[in-house]
C-alpha cells in the first residue's frame, strides 16, 4: 500500500487549462500579506466592474473584516458569523438582507472572524462558507464572485478556495518587499500542493501594489512564470484618499484608466501553473545588502549557551558490543 502511493505521489498532475473560462460566474480568490492592499485594490476592482455593467459580488474572508469598509465609506458591514451567532442564540435563521449589502452596483458582505484568542480564524472561514451554501450561494447569479483572502495564514480554513476547487483562478496581490513576495511565492506553492492532489485551481497573475519602481515584483512573477495584471504605484493622492475611504476606480476619475485595465486583464488572465522559488531563488530577487545574504551562518557551542566552560559529562548510555 506504501509503494503504491508512493508511485501515485510521482506522477506529474496535468497543466492547467489555459483556455477562456467557461463556468458563468467567474469565482476568484485574492490572496496577499495583511496590509499590502488587498481590501484597497478589491473595493476599486469591484466598483469599476460594476461601472462597466458586471454584476459583481464581493466577500471578505479576512477576520479583520475590513474588505467592505473603503466599499461603504468607513462603515462596518455586520458579518456572517456574528450575525449567524446573533440569530441562532434568537431561535431565527440568516437571511440575505442580514448580510449583504450593495452599494452603486457592487453586493457585499463580510465573513468575519472571532475575536483574538477566542477561536480559530480558519474554523470561522468553513464556518462561514457553510452559511453561504445555506443561503443559496451556488445559485446567485452573478459575473463576478471576488474572495478577498488573508495570505499569511497558513491554516486549512484560509486555502479552502485552492483545496476545493472553490474558485476557478488565484489572484496574489504584492510590493516590492520581501515579506509580501514570500507570501505570494506560499501561495504558488499552494496552489502546486493541491494540483498534485487532484485540484484544477491555478494562479492568474500579480497585481503590485504601491509600487515604487524597484522592481523586485515584476522579477517575482516573471520568475515563477504570471503576468503582472497592473502596477499601483506608491501615489501620495492614492494613499490619501484610500485613508479617507474614498473610491478612485469610476470611470473618468484620474485613476480610473489603470482600474479598467486590471479590470480587463482580470477577467481575461487564464489560470497558470506558477513555479514558486525555494528560499534562495526569493532572496536573490534583492541585492544581499539589503536581504543579509551575506552572512555566514556560525555554529553555537555548549560554552556559549552556558556562558562558562561546560564540563564534558560522560554518557550513562549502556553499549552493548556486537555479538
Amino acid at each position: 500500500m506504501h509503494q503504491r502511493l508512493r508511485e501515485e505521489a510521482k506522477i506529474e498532475p496535468d497543466t492547467p487549462t489555459t483556455g477562456p473560462i467557461t463556468k458563468e460566474t467567474q469565482i476568484i480568490a485574492i490572496y496577499g500579506k495583511g496590509g499590502i492592499g488587498k481590501s484597497f485594490t478589491l473595493a476599486n476592482l469591484s466598483y469599476m466592474m460594476a461601472q462597466q455593467g458586471k454584476k459583481v459580488l464581493l466577500i471578505g474572508c479576512d477576520p479583520k473584516s475590513d474588505t467592505t469598509s473603503l466599499l461603504f465609506g468607513g462603515k462596518a458591514c455586520p458579518t456572517i458569523i456574528d450575525t449567524s451567532s446573533k440569530k441562532t442564540a434568537a431561535g431565527e435563521q440568516v437571511q440575505i438582507g442580514d448580510v449583504c449589502f450593495k452599494r452603486d452596483g457592487v453586493f457585499a458582505m463580510e465573513l468575519g472572524g472571532p475575536e483574538v484568542g477566542r477561536g480559530c480564524g480558519g474554523r470561522g472561514i468553513i464556518h462561514g462558507f457553510e452559511t453561504l451554501e445555506k443561503l443559496g450561494f451556488h445559485d446567485w447569479g452573478f459575473d463576478y464572485v471576488l474572495l478577498d483572502f488573508l495570505g499569511d495564514v497558513v491554516c486549512g480554513g484560509f486555502g479552502l478556495p485552492i483545496a476545493r476547487d472553490m474558485c476557478q483562478k488565484v489572484i496574489v496581490v504584492g510590493s516590492n518587499d520581501l515579506q509580501s513576495l514570500y507570501v505570494a511565492n506560499n501561495v504558488c506553492s499552494a496552489t502546486e500542493y493541491f494540483r498534485k492532489l487532484g485540484g484544477n485551481v491555478g494562479v492568474a497573475g500579480l497585481v503590485v501594489n504601491k509600487d515604487d519602481g524597484t522592481g523586485e515584483a515584476k522579477a517575482f512573477a516573471s520568475a515563477v512564470g504570471i503576468p503582472v495584471l497592473a502596477s499601483i504605484p506608491a501615489h501620495d493622492d492614492i494613499r490619501r484618499k484610500s485613508a479617507n475611504y474614498q473610491i478612485i476606480g469610476y470611470p473618468g476619475s484620474e485613476w480610473g484608466g489603470l482600474f479598467e485595465e486590471l479590470a480587463q486583464n482580470v477577467a481575461d488572465a487564464p489560470p497558470r501553473e506558477p513555479a514558486p522559488l525555494d528560499q534562495d531563488g526569493l532572496l536573490a530577487l534583492f541585492s544581499a545588502s539589503e536581504t543579509g545574504r551575506d552572512v555566514v551562518l556560525q555554529p553555537a557551542t555548549l560554552e556559549d549557551m552556558c556562558g562558562r566552560s561546560a564540563v564534558s559529562k560522560p554518557s550513562l548510555e549502556v553499549v552493548y558490543d556486537e555479538v
